[in-house]
Order: C-alpha cells, then structure tokens, then sequence
C-alpha cells in the first residue's frame, strides 16, 4: 500500500474578539513575525514544517489566552487556490518586505555619498542603521519560504553598504580578468527556477568564462557549497547582486571585460531582475515576454538554460552586427 502524502499547509483558523483591540494587533504582528499570509480574514497558511507547527502552537496560546479560539489544520488545497498561487502569496509578501528594505538601503547609501565618502562622522552615524537593515534582511529571510525574486537585490544593497562603511581589500575585477584560472573547471551553483539574471549569468559564464563549465541547481535555503564550486545569485554567493548591481553586471565587472554588446545585455537583464527603470532599455518588454514563455514551458532548469543560452547569443548577435 502506498503511504499517503503529507499535506504541504498548515491552516491556522481563529476568532478573536474585537475587543479588546490589542490582542487582535497582536495576533497580527505575530503572524507577520513568523511568516503567515492570509488567504481569508480569519485564516493563515504557512507550508508544513516543524517549526512552522511550533510556531502557530504558540500563536494558538496567545489567543486562547486573550479569551479567542484557534485550531490548526493540516491541508491540501483541492478547489479554488493551486499551490502555485498560495506560494505567490508568499512570494508577494516577501517581496514587499524586500522592497521596503531596499528602499531603506538606498537611502542610506545616498547619506554616505554626501558625506563625502564615509567620513569617520558618518561612518560613525550609520553603523547602527547599517546593522539594523542587516539583522532586518535576515529577518525577512528566515521567512522567505519560496526565495523571492527581491532578495538578491536587499541583499546586494546592504552588502554594498557595509564594503563602504568597512571597505574591503578585494577588487572590483579580478587581477587577471578573463584569464584567471581560479573560475575555470568548477561546478558554478545556483538557485533552483532559473530566470533572467540566472539564465543571462549561466549564459555568460559558459561562453565567455569557461566553455566547459558545469551548472548546479540547488534550493535557495541551507546548500553548503562543495569543493570546486563557485555561487551564483544566491544568498552569500561568490557572485551575486552588489549594490544597484545585478549579478550580471557584477561578473562583467568582476571579469573586467569591456564590449558594447555584454554591456547592452546586462542594462536589459538589470532592467527586467529589478525593475527600477535604471536604464530603459527598450527591448526589456520584449525579452522579457520570452524570458516568461520560457519559465512556463519549461519547468526544469536545464531546459530552461538551454533554451535561455539559444536567446542571449542570438541577442548578443544583434549587438555585435549593429557594431560593425
């Protein structure tokens, strides 16, 4: 007999009484805290995990003891929501989250700009913010359950904030540039769901880094990288988001390579992976549509970098024949 599949939800139901009102704000900001969305008024999701179910055990004491009611359910969703949407849910609250923090990150780096690079005063001044908006990030990432799209560019914002507040030795490009060996016959690693920067990145590095190189894809949460490998757009990667930088432009940097048509490419991959209009490339509409009919035919990751690498030398291509 086949052994029945664990529901991937675990539903917290509850009433609370409207008064008073604290206990229901309460409720609330735990509920945030811990990383549940709401699907109706009364009722949050979370996916099934242990600490998930510890986590709603106390919400449920919390209001049992304020006098409301609360259950917790395991469950499948049959009709109405697919999977697919409630992780959108999850993905859409995070990327709030994100966005909010960035919005903070770039703030503070235009107050280190004006104070004419990071003077001691300055420095002095926004050490605390810096480390508050890190311990934030890590915050929102203990609760991004489905890597959400917004966490690389968080993530490079603050890690740019504190190389300027405590510059680091390393380079902005490797000594070597394209000839280092360091970055040749490595395994490069990456988040499982490939879109456009990981497509653009993976593309760049098998043709202009290493033809032969080998791609990983792995969960965004918890892979401890193996001997040989190198990172990409992930969480503490070797190459990733630095900055207002998206990883594609980090690795041109990083390479030193100088050539129109990559440049070209990475101002669309920018525009399209952080949609902050920095460049308005006027194809990123159209790449962008293809990049999605990709992503939706193709669910596993090595059709979809195929099928990515094919769209980025045929738009590399273009740029080099508009050059000559």
């Amino acid at each position: 007999m086949q052994a029945a599949r664990e529901s991937p939800w675990l539903l917290l139901i509850h009433n609370i009484p409207p008064k008073p009102d604290y206990l229901r704000v309460k409720i609330w900001r735990r509920l945030q805290r811990i990383g549940a969305v709401a699907i109706k008024n009364s009722v949050y999701v979370m996916p099934r995990s242990e600490q998930a179910a510890e986590d709603l055990q106390w919400t449920v004491r919390e209001i049992t003891a304020g006098g409301g009611e609360a259950s917790i359910c395991e469950a499948d969703f049959v009709h109405g929501l697919s999977d697919d949407e409630v992780q959108a849910l999850f993905r859409a609250a995070r990327d709030a989250d994100y966005t909010a923090l960035a919005r903070e990150a770039r703030a503070v780096g235009q107050r280190i700009r004006a104070g004419s690079k990071a003077a001691a005063a300055t420095v002095q001044e926004l050490e605390p913010v810096v480390t508050r908006l890190r311990r934030r990030l890590d915050e929102i990432a203990a609760i991004d359950f489905f890597d959400s799209l917004g966490r690389q560019t968080a993530e490079g914002l603050v890690a740019n904030l504190e190389r300027r507040l405590r510059p680091e030795s390393r380079p902005d490009a490797a000594p070597d540039g394209l000839a280092s060996a360091q970055w040749r016959a490595r395994t490069w690693v990456t988040r499982k769901g490939l879109h456009v920067d990981r497509m653009a990145s993976a593309w760049f590095i098998g043709r202009f880094i290493d033809a032969q190189a080998r791609f990983k894809f792995v969960p965004a949460r918890g892979y401890q990288p193996q001997r040989g490998e190198l990172r990409f757009d992930m969480f503490q990667a070797e190459f990733t988001h630095e900055g207002d930088r998206c990883t594609l432009e980090t690795l041109l940097a990083r390479t030193g390579l100088e050539d129109a048509g990559l440049q070209a490419i990475a101002e669309i991959v920018h525009d399209i992976d952080l949609k902050d209009g920095k460049f308005a490339r006027p194809e990123c509409a159209g790449i962008e549509r293809l990049i999605t009919g990709i992503c939706r035919a193709h669910r596993d990751d090595e059709s979809r970098l195929a099928r990515g690498c094919a769209l980025f030398d045929d738009l590399y291509a273009s740029f080099v024949r508009q050059a000559r």
